[in-house]
């Protein structure tokens, strides 16, 4: 949904400057609907250093933003975070399984089984993944995220939706500013102790640690594996086609995205950050509110480094400021872009029935993205050689 002030598809810069204008402050807060409640969440349930979270998340979007100069966010590990919250793991095995998958990724990108598995797996399965992420996450918004708080709730999200589709791709008035700031006086307003915030303030480091081995070996197999998949299909392969479709003459190889998430992961556990991934959700969420260049990013994590540094003893009333029903608005509109971008599958009833079953699987079946990763693949190829023998 492009407004007309708005630069079209394809006309960005190769290599732009970083921008720090309204426009990229409003799409900063693009993917916050996916982040923050996943990270309050491995945060309390695994008793994690609060500082130590907040400020290597702000670092390393401050590091993908300079680096790749678009809105390549980063996020926490989603399938790791739910088992992690699900199960009540600890930090240490959350760690183990960190650094097990930066592994993993690497010797992905530096052997280039990552390359033969990007020319394996066709854009129609692609397309099906985005299509199933982007389901999910406008159900968790519906269902999780909006009835919290009751009516009052609801009245919050019903303006914050009213104010998002008003202005959503206007570039004078882009609308997450308004949104978040909507969202900010309410806690304001209804929920936020001004007083505890202030006790609260102190600066703060992160603390450096290793992972053990019982840890590390543990976390591969109860956390890297069952995210691998997820993570080829969505942190990879679907990031480099949001990122051919969004920005056309930026090209970005999977190899590129790979290198960037193992490195991530091999820092992040050893001072005391979250497993962290690229995501196609993310940078369509930071271009659908205004983004489009790496300062959107670099703004995004620059906000989690301050709260972290000096905030992160007031962790319980930062929690507040961030009502879950404005980032429910924030997180539908997200999924609702992202599955938009399934249309170019539309002029061929195959592609498109190949997307709805790869979508399906995702958000219907257990392990759904690696049944809808290598189901999909095998109908696409078996498609494949059925138009083959007939035009023979």
């Amino acid at each position: 949904m492009n407004h007309p002030n708005a630069p079209p598809l394809g006309t960005q810069d190769a290599r732009p400057a970083l921008r720090f204008d309204r426009n990229e402050l409003s799409g900063a807060f693009g993917d916050i609907g996916t982040d923050f409640p996943l990270l309050v969440s491995m945060i309390l349930i695994a008793k994690l250093d609060t500082a130590s979270v907040l400020i290597m998340f702000g670092l390393m979007q401050i590091f993908t933003g300079t680096f790749y100069r678009m809105p390549m966010p980063v996020q926490p590990l989603k399938a790791m975070a739910v088992l992690v919250i699900t199960q009540k793991l600890s930090g240490g095995i959350l760690y183990g399984g960190g650094l097990a998958i930066g592994i993993m990724m690497l010797a992905l990108a530096t052997t280039g089984l990552i390359d033969w598995v990007a020319k394996a797996v066709p854009k129609s399965v692609v397309r099906g993944i985005q299509f199933g992420l982007g389901l999910q996450l406008a159900s968790l918004a519906l269902k999780d995220y909006i009835p919290t708080g009751g009516l009052p709730g609801y009245a919050l999200a019903g303006a914050g939706f009213v104010i998002t589709l008003a202005l959503l791709g206007n570039r004078k008035y882009p609308p997450a500013l308004l949104v978040i700031l909507l969202g900010v006086a309410y806690a304001v307003l209804f929920k936020l102790d001004i007083g505890a915030l202030g006790r609260g303030i102190g600066f703060t480091l992160p603390h450096a640690s290793v992972p053990h081995i019982p840890d590390i070996l543990t976390g591969f197999v109860v956390l890297a594996l069952p995210q691998l998949p997820l993570s080829l299909g969505n942190s990879i392969l679907a990031t480099r086609q949001v990122t051919a479709d969004l920005f056309p003459r930026r090209a970005i190889s999977v190899r590129e995205i790979s290198l960037t998430y193992a490195l991530m992961n091999l820092i992040n556990p050893f001072l005391g950050g979250v497993p962290t991934c690229h995501g196609s959700g993310g940078i369509v969420g930071h271009y659908t509110f205004g983004a489009r260049t790496g300062g959107s990013v670099v703004m995004y994590g620059a906000l989690y480094l301050a709260l972290g540094l000096f905030f992160s003893g007031a962790f319980g009333e930062l929690i507040q400021l961030f009502p879950l029903p404005i980032l429910g608005v924030i997180l539908m509109f997200e999924g609702l872009m992202l599955m938009r971008l399934v249309g170019d599958m539309a002029a061929s009833p195959a592609d498109f029935a190949i997307v709805l079953v790869v979508g399906l699987s995702v958000i219907g079946l257990p392990y759904g993205y690696l049944v809808g990763l290598v189901v999909g693949t095998l109908l696409a190829s078996l498609v494949g050689r059925g138009l083959t023998g007939l035009a023979r």
